[in-house]
């Protein structure tokens, strides 16, 4: 039912404050830190200790009798939404005792908690395999309550459809409706799965969908406008393309992920636009760019991944441009595309950045492994590597509206969020998102041996290593788990495990159609699973028969990933629930991050010394991998900072203008 209210709060978004600068961020900062100090997680264990000595009470109840108490709770909470801080250790004690009941699942104490936590607007940092599922569902019940828009956000379709119908029967009892919103649904369907009490979704349909909603309303994105029109009669009209209720509350999983990994990617909103003369000038660049030599024509900027082209080669280029008869936009605009050829060729490979999927290039998301269907690289550069894989060149698109996720994120009134690895980046969620960050202990105390790193000279050494460990341990009948960082990589170690008639599941972003399954099964005695940084986030890797006497699950981290919190996530994957189980991480002076970010007379000095077995070269080259991995956080938290400048600056342009636009 439309009211005014129910306008208001459709396109009602919390404007982003600016970034405090000088004195006001370090004050800022210090309160940062005080919020996310141990005493809170201290007061968090506290009162969820409290709600576990009130369990006997609950449980005397019959299902009639707590269905009934959990219906008061909710018409108290409805009421008075923003001042029932002190109903909610009771909300969560009769939360447990239902979710026991209809889920067969009884909360620990840490992860009431986590839910408590998250209700207050904390990012929570708990361990993998701790539950996280149902201590963001017991959270998001008591503000479902409230009746204002309340979404759990993950990483993809899979996990906000399983967890949607997993946590199905919790909100049905407490009184709640609950749907997810994934990619292949259409307009009706997200509509009806919105208008749900409490919806799961991805990071990338929510901004789409809040991004279509903005584009349709147009001018009427204020409200008091759209009651005006309402009036008139324009009332279905506007109904017609919109499909959510706005955004108030926000829990989202894995948020280290979505809200620093993905942070400064936008999400675009656009539509083919033909344009012959721009496909003519991008295979124009890229037959240029195959002539030019590396140093001698351009230099690379391996660090920042920036191409430099020397300056005698404009007039050589203008030469070639008007043989030709190219009619682009002249000179510079050449420039500019072979520029792009050039960082193609040098910065984006097959399998790595990108795999060839029914003769079309789809971006892989280096963090997560994943594939990107709907997404494409801006600037011509998307066309050049179709142009560098020899397939056919796909019109360029017009950008309608674009965002970022970090700008999104910073619309919701209430926001929190939970993953395995905040640590590293709670000063950030701190200053761009004002989430405070706790750190839950681990419902039983962790088992996990975490082996000490080997480093070796050149990749070729260090994947004889890796194969040798794994067919030791899978003599042994122990599950080994091998996280890779690329596409090419999993696909390289699989032929050669093949090779050696070692049995093994590969998973990455061309065969992750069965990820659940093939992650899943991945504890089972003997088994071997090959995966990219994928690794079956949010899945549990539960131990087979007699496998935990065995040591339980190994987890090998192939390469130094460009963020230690990847490492983490990875090692995370063993040793869950108290398990037994252990890791170890495989580096060479060839990986990637080392590569970028260590000088090379370094790291030849560094390699002599492991082909010589000196003692302590291991530790110089391993030292060596986390300075570059700093040093890459270093870079990429500077890009983040650049974006949130931008973000400032769109704001305050906008507000000269027309404020209600994003």
């Amino acid at each position: 039912m439309s009211t005014p209210t129910n306008e208001y709060r459709r396109t009602n978004i919390r404007r982003p404050r600016d970034i405090y600068q000088g004195l006001d961020a370090r004050l800022f900062a210090l309160a940062g830190w005080l919020a996310r100090g141990p005493g809170n997680v201290g007061l968090m264990l506290a009162k969820a200790e409290q709600i576990d000595k009130e369990a006997p009470a609950w449980a005397s109840l019959t299902d009639g009798v707590l269905k009934s108490r959990l219906f008061d709770l909710k018409e108290q909470f409805r009421r008075r939404p923003d001042r029932s801080e002190g109903l909610v250790p009771k909300a969560l004690a009769a939360l447990r005792e239902a979710a026991e009941r209809h889920l067969g699942m009884r909360p620990y104490t840490v992860q009431l908690a986590g839910s408590l936590a998250l209700y207050e607007g904390y990012l929570v940092e708990m361990a993998t395999g701790e539950g996280k599922t149902i201590t963001a569902s017991l959270a998001a019940v008591i503000r479902g309550w409230a009746g204002l828009p309340c979404h759990i956000i993950t990483v993809n379709d899979y996990l906000a459809e399983r967890d949607a119908r997993w946590m199905a029967p919790l909100y049905r009892f407490s009184g709640l409706s609950v749907g997810c919103v994934t990619g292949p649904m259409g307009r009706d369907a997200r509509r009806d799965a919105y208008r749900m009490d409490v919806t799961y979704t991805t990071n990338k349909e929510i901004v789409a969908d809040f991004l279509r909603d903005r584009l349709w309303l147009g001018n009427l994105q204020n409200a008091g406008r759209r009651q005006i029109s309402a009036l008139l009669g324009r009332q279905a009209e506007i109904e017609k393309g919109l499909v959510m209720r706005g955004i108030h509350y926000a829990i989202v999983d894995e948020a280290d992920s979505i809200l620093i990994d993905e942070a400064v990617t936008p999400l675009v909103i656009s539509h083919s636009l033909p344009n012959d003369l721009f496909l003519e000038a991008c295979e124009i660049a890229h037959a240029v760019s195959a002539g030019l030599e590396r140093n001698a024509d351009y230099t690379v900027d391996e660090r920042r991944k920036e191409i430099e082209l020397a300056p005698r080669l404009s007039d050589r280029l203008g030469k070639l441009v008007e043989q030709s008869g190219a009619r682009y936009r002249g000179l510079g605009g050449y420039m500019d595309l072979v520029e792009q050829a050039l960082t193609a060729r040098e910065f984006f490979h097959r399998d790595h950045q990108y795999v060839i999927q029914d003769g079309k290039v789809v971006i892989v998301d280096e963090f997560t492994g994943r594939q990107m269907p709907q997404r494409t690289w801006r600037f011509g550069l998307h066309q050049l590597i179709e142009a560098q894989e020899n397939l056919p060149l796909t019109p360029p698109t017009e950008t309608l509206a674009r965002l970022s996720f970090q700008r999104f994120y910073r619309f919701f009134h209430r926001l929190a969020g939970m993953t395995g690895t905040a640590r590293e980046v709670a000063d950030e969620m701190w200053t761009i998102y004002e989430l405070p960050t706790i750190t839950l202990p681990e419902n039983r105390p962790s088992r996990r041996q975490l082996f000490p790193s080997r480093a070796y000279a050149d990749s070729q050494s260090k994947w004889r290593a890796v194969i040798d460990e794994v067919q030791m341990l899978h003599r042994e009948d122990r599950p080994v788990l091998v996280g890779t960082r690329s596409v090419k990589d999993s696909e390289s170690l699989s032929r050669r495990l093949d090779a050696l008639r070692l049995p093994h599941r590969l998973l990455n972003a061309v065969r992750h159609r069965e990820e659940a399954g093939i992650v899943s099964l991945a504890g089972a005695p003997g088994a071997v699973t090959i995966a990219t940084n994928m690794a079956g986030r949010g899945t549990d890797i539960r131990l087979g028969n007699g496998v935990a006497g065995r040591g339980g699950l190994h987890v090998i981290v192939a390469e130094c990933n460009e963020s230690s919190r990847i490492d983490r996530q990875l090692f995370g994957r063993a040793a869950r629930q108290g398990d037994p189980g252990s890791a170890r991480l495989y580096m060479s002076l060839e990986d990637e991050v080392v590569r970028r970010f260590i000088p090379r007379p370094a790291r030849l000095l560094i390699g002599a010394q492991l082909r010589g077995r000196l003692p302590g070269a291991g530790l110089q080259a391993t030292g060596a991998a986390r300075l570059a991995q700093a040093l890459a956080q270093r870079l990429a938290a500077a890009r983040r900072r650049s974006v949130l400048r931008m973000d400032t600056w769109l704001d305050d342009s906008l507000s000269f203008a027309r404020r209600d636009i994003v």
